[in-house]
């Protein structure tokens, strides 16, 4: 695969339908243009690059296909066409924004291809370089999406605008899959205000050591909570700004080389910083972190008190009451943990099995739970009903079709938005 092809295939696997474009005056090889527009260009590599992600994800979809591609063309020129509109009304992306949405995609990208080595190996190129040629790809993503947001984030539909739609499409619409209406409580494990303190003790003696001179990596292999960095020494690489949690990056990028921080609190725990570098924009630090609240002592006492909400519900008293008396989830508290009506093929497997197990008014036994990584804890869940398969009814299915018609609304409104930028902006196909 050319260098220019391979390049666009990458970004297309992150970043959906924005590809490698370049502004025109960088390009030299104009024989691969085949669109311009505004200031910049799309090449036939770009295209290749989407058809390669495409056939990828469907196998019928047959390459040769001129309609194919024009059909990527035409998206890749109204994403570019609303870049060009962004830009004129000066919408602005920040550069943090840029940095943790990049990581976020790179991450995915590593759990696709199983190390950032494995993507350097397939791509032709180290990841510094897959990092700076990301960048300018996804502020244009970014940029979509705000313009986007402010223009449709609010649309909204009637309930004759739903009528409407479902009697339109009637026909057309799938099953609904088999759903679940899922509550649950949820207890967060945390640690007493003394263990609290003991932690940070122990955090301000190691940290004394060191001053003292003890060796960092030999404290770090010894007490840090965090496995991954402590094996190298609590040695946490380089790093962009933005990727850190604020309390962290706060502290690290206040200190100066070699420099040592006092005991640093997170939801994480307790961190004893050491920066070796830093930039502008990155740092290169190290840290030894003592965890709190992740005894098994703990654990264990946020277990007890969801087994006695538990029974309390199973001797008849009101799960939702309960929920919004005594769950920590503020998403869901105040809905009586309501985790609305989930499609059960979307579950993990293991959530699932615990589901079907159930019946409808069953309470399950304390689970793991951890939406958030940095706050660990359990939940019970309350089976209210299960929903099996079956098309939809405007009366039992009113908040789907409501979904459904807000998103063939909103997608007919930009469709009209962008037929009136292709006849206000310059573009032309080559």
């Amino acid at each position: 695969m050319h260098h220019a092809t391979k390049l666009s295939f990458l970004i297309a696997s992150v970043v959906l339908l924005l590809s490698n474009t370049t502004t025109l005056p960088a390009q030299d090889a104009v024989e691969g243009i085949v669109a311009i527009v505004g200031r910049e260009i799309i090449l036939k590599s770009d295209v290749d690059g989407q058809l390669e992600v495409m056939a990828q994800r469907d196998p019928r979809i047959n390459k040769k296909d001129p309609s194919v591609r024009k059909a990527i063309l035409d998206q890749l020129i109204n994403e570019r066409l609303i870049v060009t509109k962004a830009i004129e009304d000066s919408t602005e992306v920040q550069d943090d924004e840029i940095t943790q949405r990049m990581e976020y995609q790179i991450q995915m990208l590593v759990q696709q291809y199983g190390s950032e080595k494995r993507i350097e190996d397939l791509y032709g190129m180290s990841m510094s370089r897959i990092r700076k040629d990301f960048r300018d790809e996804i502020r244009k993503r970014l940029l979509v999406e705000k313009i986007q947001g402010a223009k449709f984030g609010e649309v909204k539909v009637s309930r004759s605008d739903v009528e409407s739609f479902f009697k339109k499409y009637k026909d057309s619409i799938p099953q609904i899959n088999d759903r679940v209406d899922l509550y649950h409580i949820v207890k967060y494990v945390t640690a007493s205000a003394e263990k609290n303190k003991e932690a940070q003790g122990l955090a301000l003696r190691i940290r004394d050591s060191i001053t003292k001179g003890g060796s960092f990596s030999d404290f770090a292999r010894r007490y840090s909570g965090d496995p991954v960095s402590a094996a190298n020494g609590g040695d946490l690489g380089s790093v962009e700004k933005g990727k850190f949690v604020p309390a962290f990056e706060s502290a690290a990028f206040a200190l100066e080389p070699n420099e040592i921080s006092q005991p640093v609190e997170t939801p994480f725990g307790w961190h004893v910083i050491q920066l070796v570098s830093k930039t502008s924009t990155t740092i290169t630090c190290r840290h030894i972190l003592i965890r709190v609240g992740q005894s098994e002592e703990d654990r264990d006492a946020v277990r007890k008190t969801l087994v006695d909400l538990e029974s309390r519900v199973k001797t008849g008293e009101d799960f939702e009451t309960l929920a919004k008396k005594y769950s920590e989830e503020k998403e869901t508290q105040g809905f009586g943990g309501a985790m609305g009506q989930i499609d059960l093929q979307r579950l993990p497997d293991d959530m699932k099995r615990t589901i079907l197990a159930m019946a409808d008014g069953d309470v399950s036994d304390p689970l793991p739970y951890a939406a958030d990584p940095t706050k660990p804890g359990y939940h019970i869940m309350w089976r209210k009903k299960l929903l099996k398969s079956h098309y939809p009814t405007l009366d039992g299915d009113y908040k789907q079709l409501e979904q459904m018609a807000t998103l063939e609304k909103r997608q007919r409104l930009e469709q009209e938005w962008i037929e009136e930028l292709r006849k206000k902006l310059y573009w032309e196909v080559r």
